[in-house]
């Protein structure tokens, strides 16, 4: 029989204002009772279209069969036994799978956490062991994460790193190449040199960290000639280039990684969100004799790698082959460009799409201008979109950017009912922002 429940949405939100605390924001005061694949349901019983994925984590869609049924085997084993006490075979076959996808051909050796932010402050730590230096560069709207480290890392200031307190020293940001913005790859290329002639000796830099499409930052898209050029400056100096996966990585943008739509070889990459398909789990993957910098104890956590994770994210590495998630990416993601782009021509507030594979995104601005974002019409695009039953995030250093993060698994009739409800929602969130016509 069906649990029957008393909670609704207003009354679990006044408990949750009560006992969490306001730092932990959410987007929408829904709460979730059960999911499967793109679809949602709150306590209430109503059903959303999900373009969110938990921020990145559902490539696999809610519940995928196979990860479910691979959680429930490991459940009937154990939970934990910590790989530093104990280790267990899914952690070095996940690891092994892990070294053969990353591009290149450098021999791979792979680390599992539980988090991305675990993730990105091990890879600073493998980079500084391994240079032995401590200089960290990154980029203007990056997002890394949340700890004292990674919000080092994080290129804006509103909210990760206001009123925290001094962030880690040697931590240098340069502008990330956004065209629509004036930025361009060579701009940022100049910052950098100047950086080196400036600021910092590139001798004292351990390692540059870039997302290939900038996630929190407004989805923008790091150029492949930019990337090429990145990586010869590293092999120049001796730097580590760290390539931050952890919301583009699998299958996202069309392919396993982003960074293979430049096709270079990162000497260490960080993922995370989708690897396991919502079990936390995150890993760092990257050149051997790299990895192997650290001593014995070193690297490690308790929950990390948790046998749960590691027999989840063996599940979705076969979801992503079996069900050719990258060719199902690329092909979808075409189709929700070519729409968005009508939606654009017809609704000035659209001033720019872009997108790799089913990374995609609207930037919301003021009469078509870029200098001029439009960052409380993004806020009520997905309060309205929310209200129609559509789950959507904003991002973007202005906060003025609508991304889209379906399941890379949802039937093609859900997502062009998603999109029919964005375009309801761009239009009625404009709309009650025009002028009123009272004279």
């Amino acid at each position: 029989m069906k649990q029957k429940h008393t909670d609704t949405n207003s009354s679990l939100h006044a408990r949750r204002t009560a006992a969490v605390p306001r730092g932990l924001a959410s987007s929408l005061a829904v709460f979730a009772e059960r999911a499967e694949n793109a679809e949602l349901w709150d306590v209430e019983g109503r059903r959303y279209i999900d373009f969110a994925s938990g921020i990145a984590v559902l490539n696999t869609g809610h519940l995928h069969p196979k990860v479910k049924a691979a959680v429930a085997a490991q459940l009937e084993r154990f939970t934990h036994a910590c790989f530093q006490v104990t280790p267990y075979a899914n952690y070095i076959e996940l690891a092994e799978r892990l070294n053969a996808l990353v591009p290149g051909a450098t021999p791979k050796k792979t680390i599992f956490l539980s988090t991305g932010a675990e993730a990105v402050e091990n890879a600073v730590k493998i980079a500084r062991a391994h240079t032995k230096r401590a200089a960290v560069i990154a980029f203007s709207g990056a997002f890394h994460g949340r700890t004292i480290a990674c919000m080092s890392l994080t290129g804006k200031v509103m909210p990760y790193k206001a009123s925290f307190g001094p962030t880690l020293a040697e931590v240098y940001h340069v502008p990330f190449p956004v065209t629509f913005h004036g930025v361009t790859p060579e701009h940022s290329l100049a910052a950098l040199e100047m950086l080196f002639r400036a600021s910092v000796d590139p001798a004292r830099v351990a390692a540059i960290i870039i997302e290939p499409v900038q996630g929190e930052g407004g989805f923008y898209i790091a150029p492949p000639e930019f990337l090429r050029k990145l990586r010869a400056l590293c092999d120049q100096h001796g730097i580590v280039l760290i390539l931050d996966e952890i919301q583009t990585g699998f299958g996202r943008t069309g392919r396993t990684f982003a960074h293979e739509h430049a096709g270079i070889e990162a000497d260490l990459i960080t993922v995370a969100k989708s690897l396991a398909g919502g079990v936390p789990l995150s890993a760092v993957v990257g050149k051997a004799a790299i990895m192997d910098a650290p001593a014995p104890g070193g690297l490690g956590g308790t929950y990390a790698g948790s046998p749960l994770g590691c027999a989840a994210g063996l599940a979705v590495l076969d979801v992503l082959e079996h069900e050719e998630l990258n060719a199902r990416a690329t092909r979808l993601g075409a189709l929700m460009t070519a729409r968005l782009e009508q939606i654009r021509a017809r609704l000035p507030c659209v001033g720019d799409v872009r997108g790799l594979g089913m990374m995609i995104a609207l930037e919301l601005v003021k009469n078509r201008r870029a200098d001029q974002p439009d960052a409380e019409l993004a806020k009520a695009v997905v309060q309205a979109a929310g209200r129609r039953g559509l789950l959507l995030l904003s991002c973007g250093v202005y906060g003025n950017v609508i991304r889209l993060l379906a399941p890379l698994t949802i039937p093609e009739r859900q997502l062009q009912e998603g999109l029919d409800l964005l375009e309801q929602s761009l239009a009625e969130a404009s709309e009650a922002q025009r002028p009123s016509a009272v004279a």
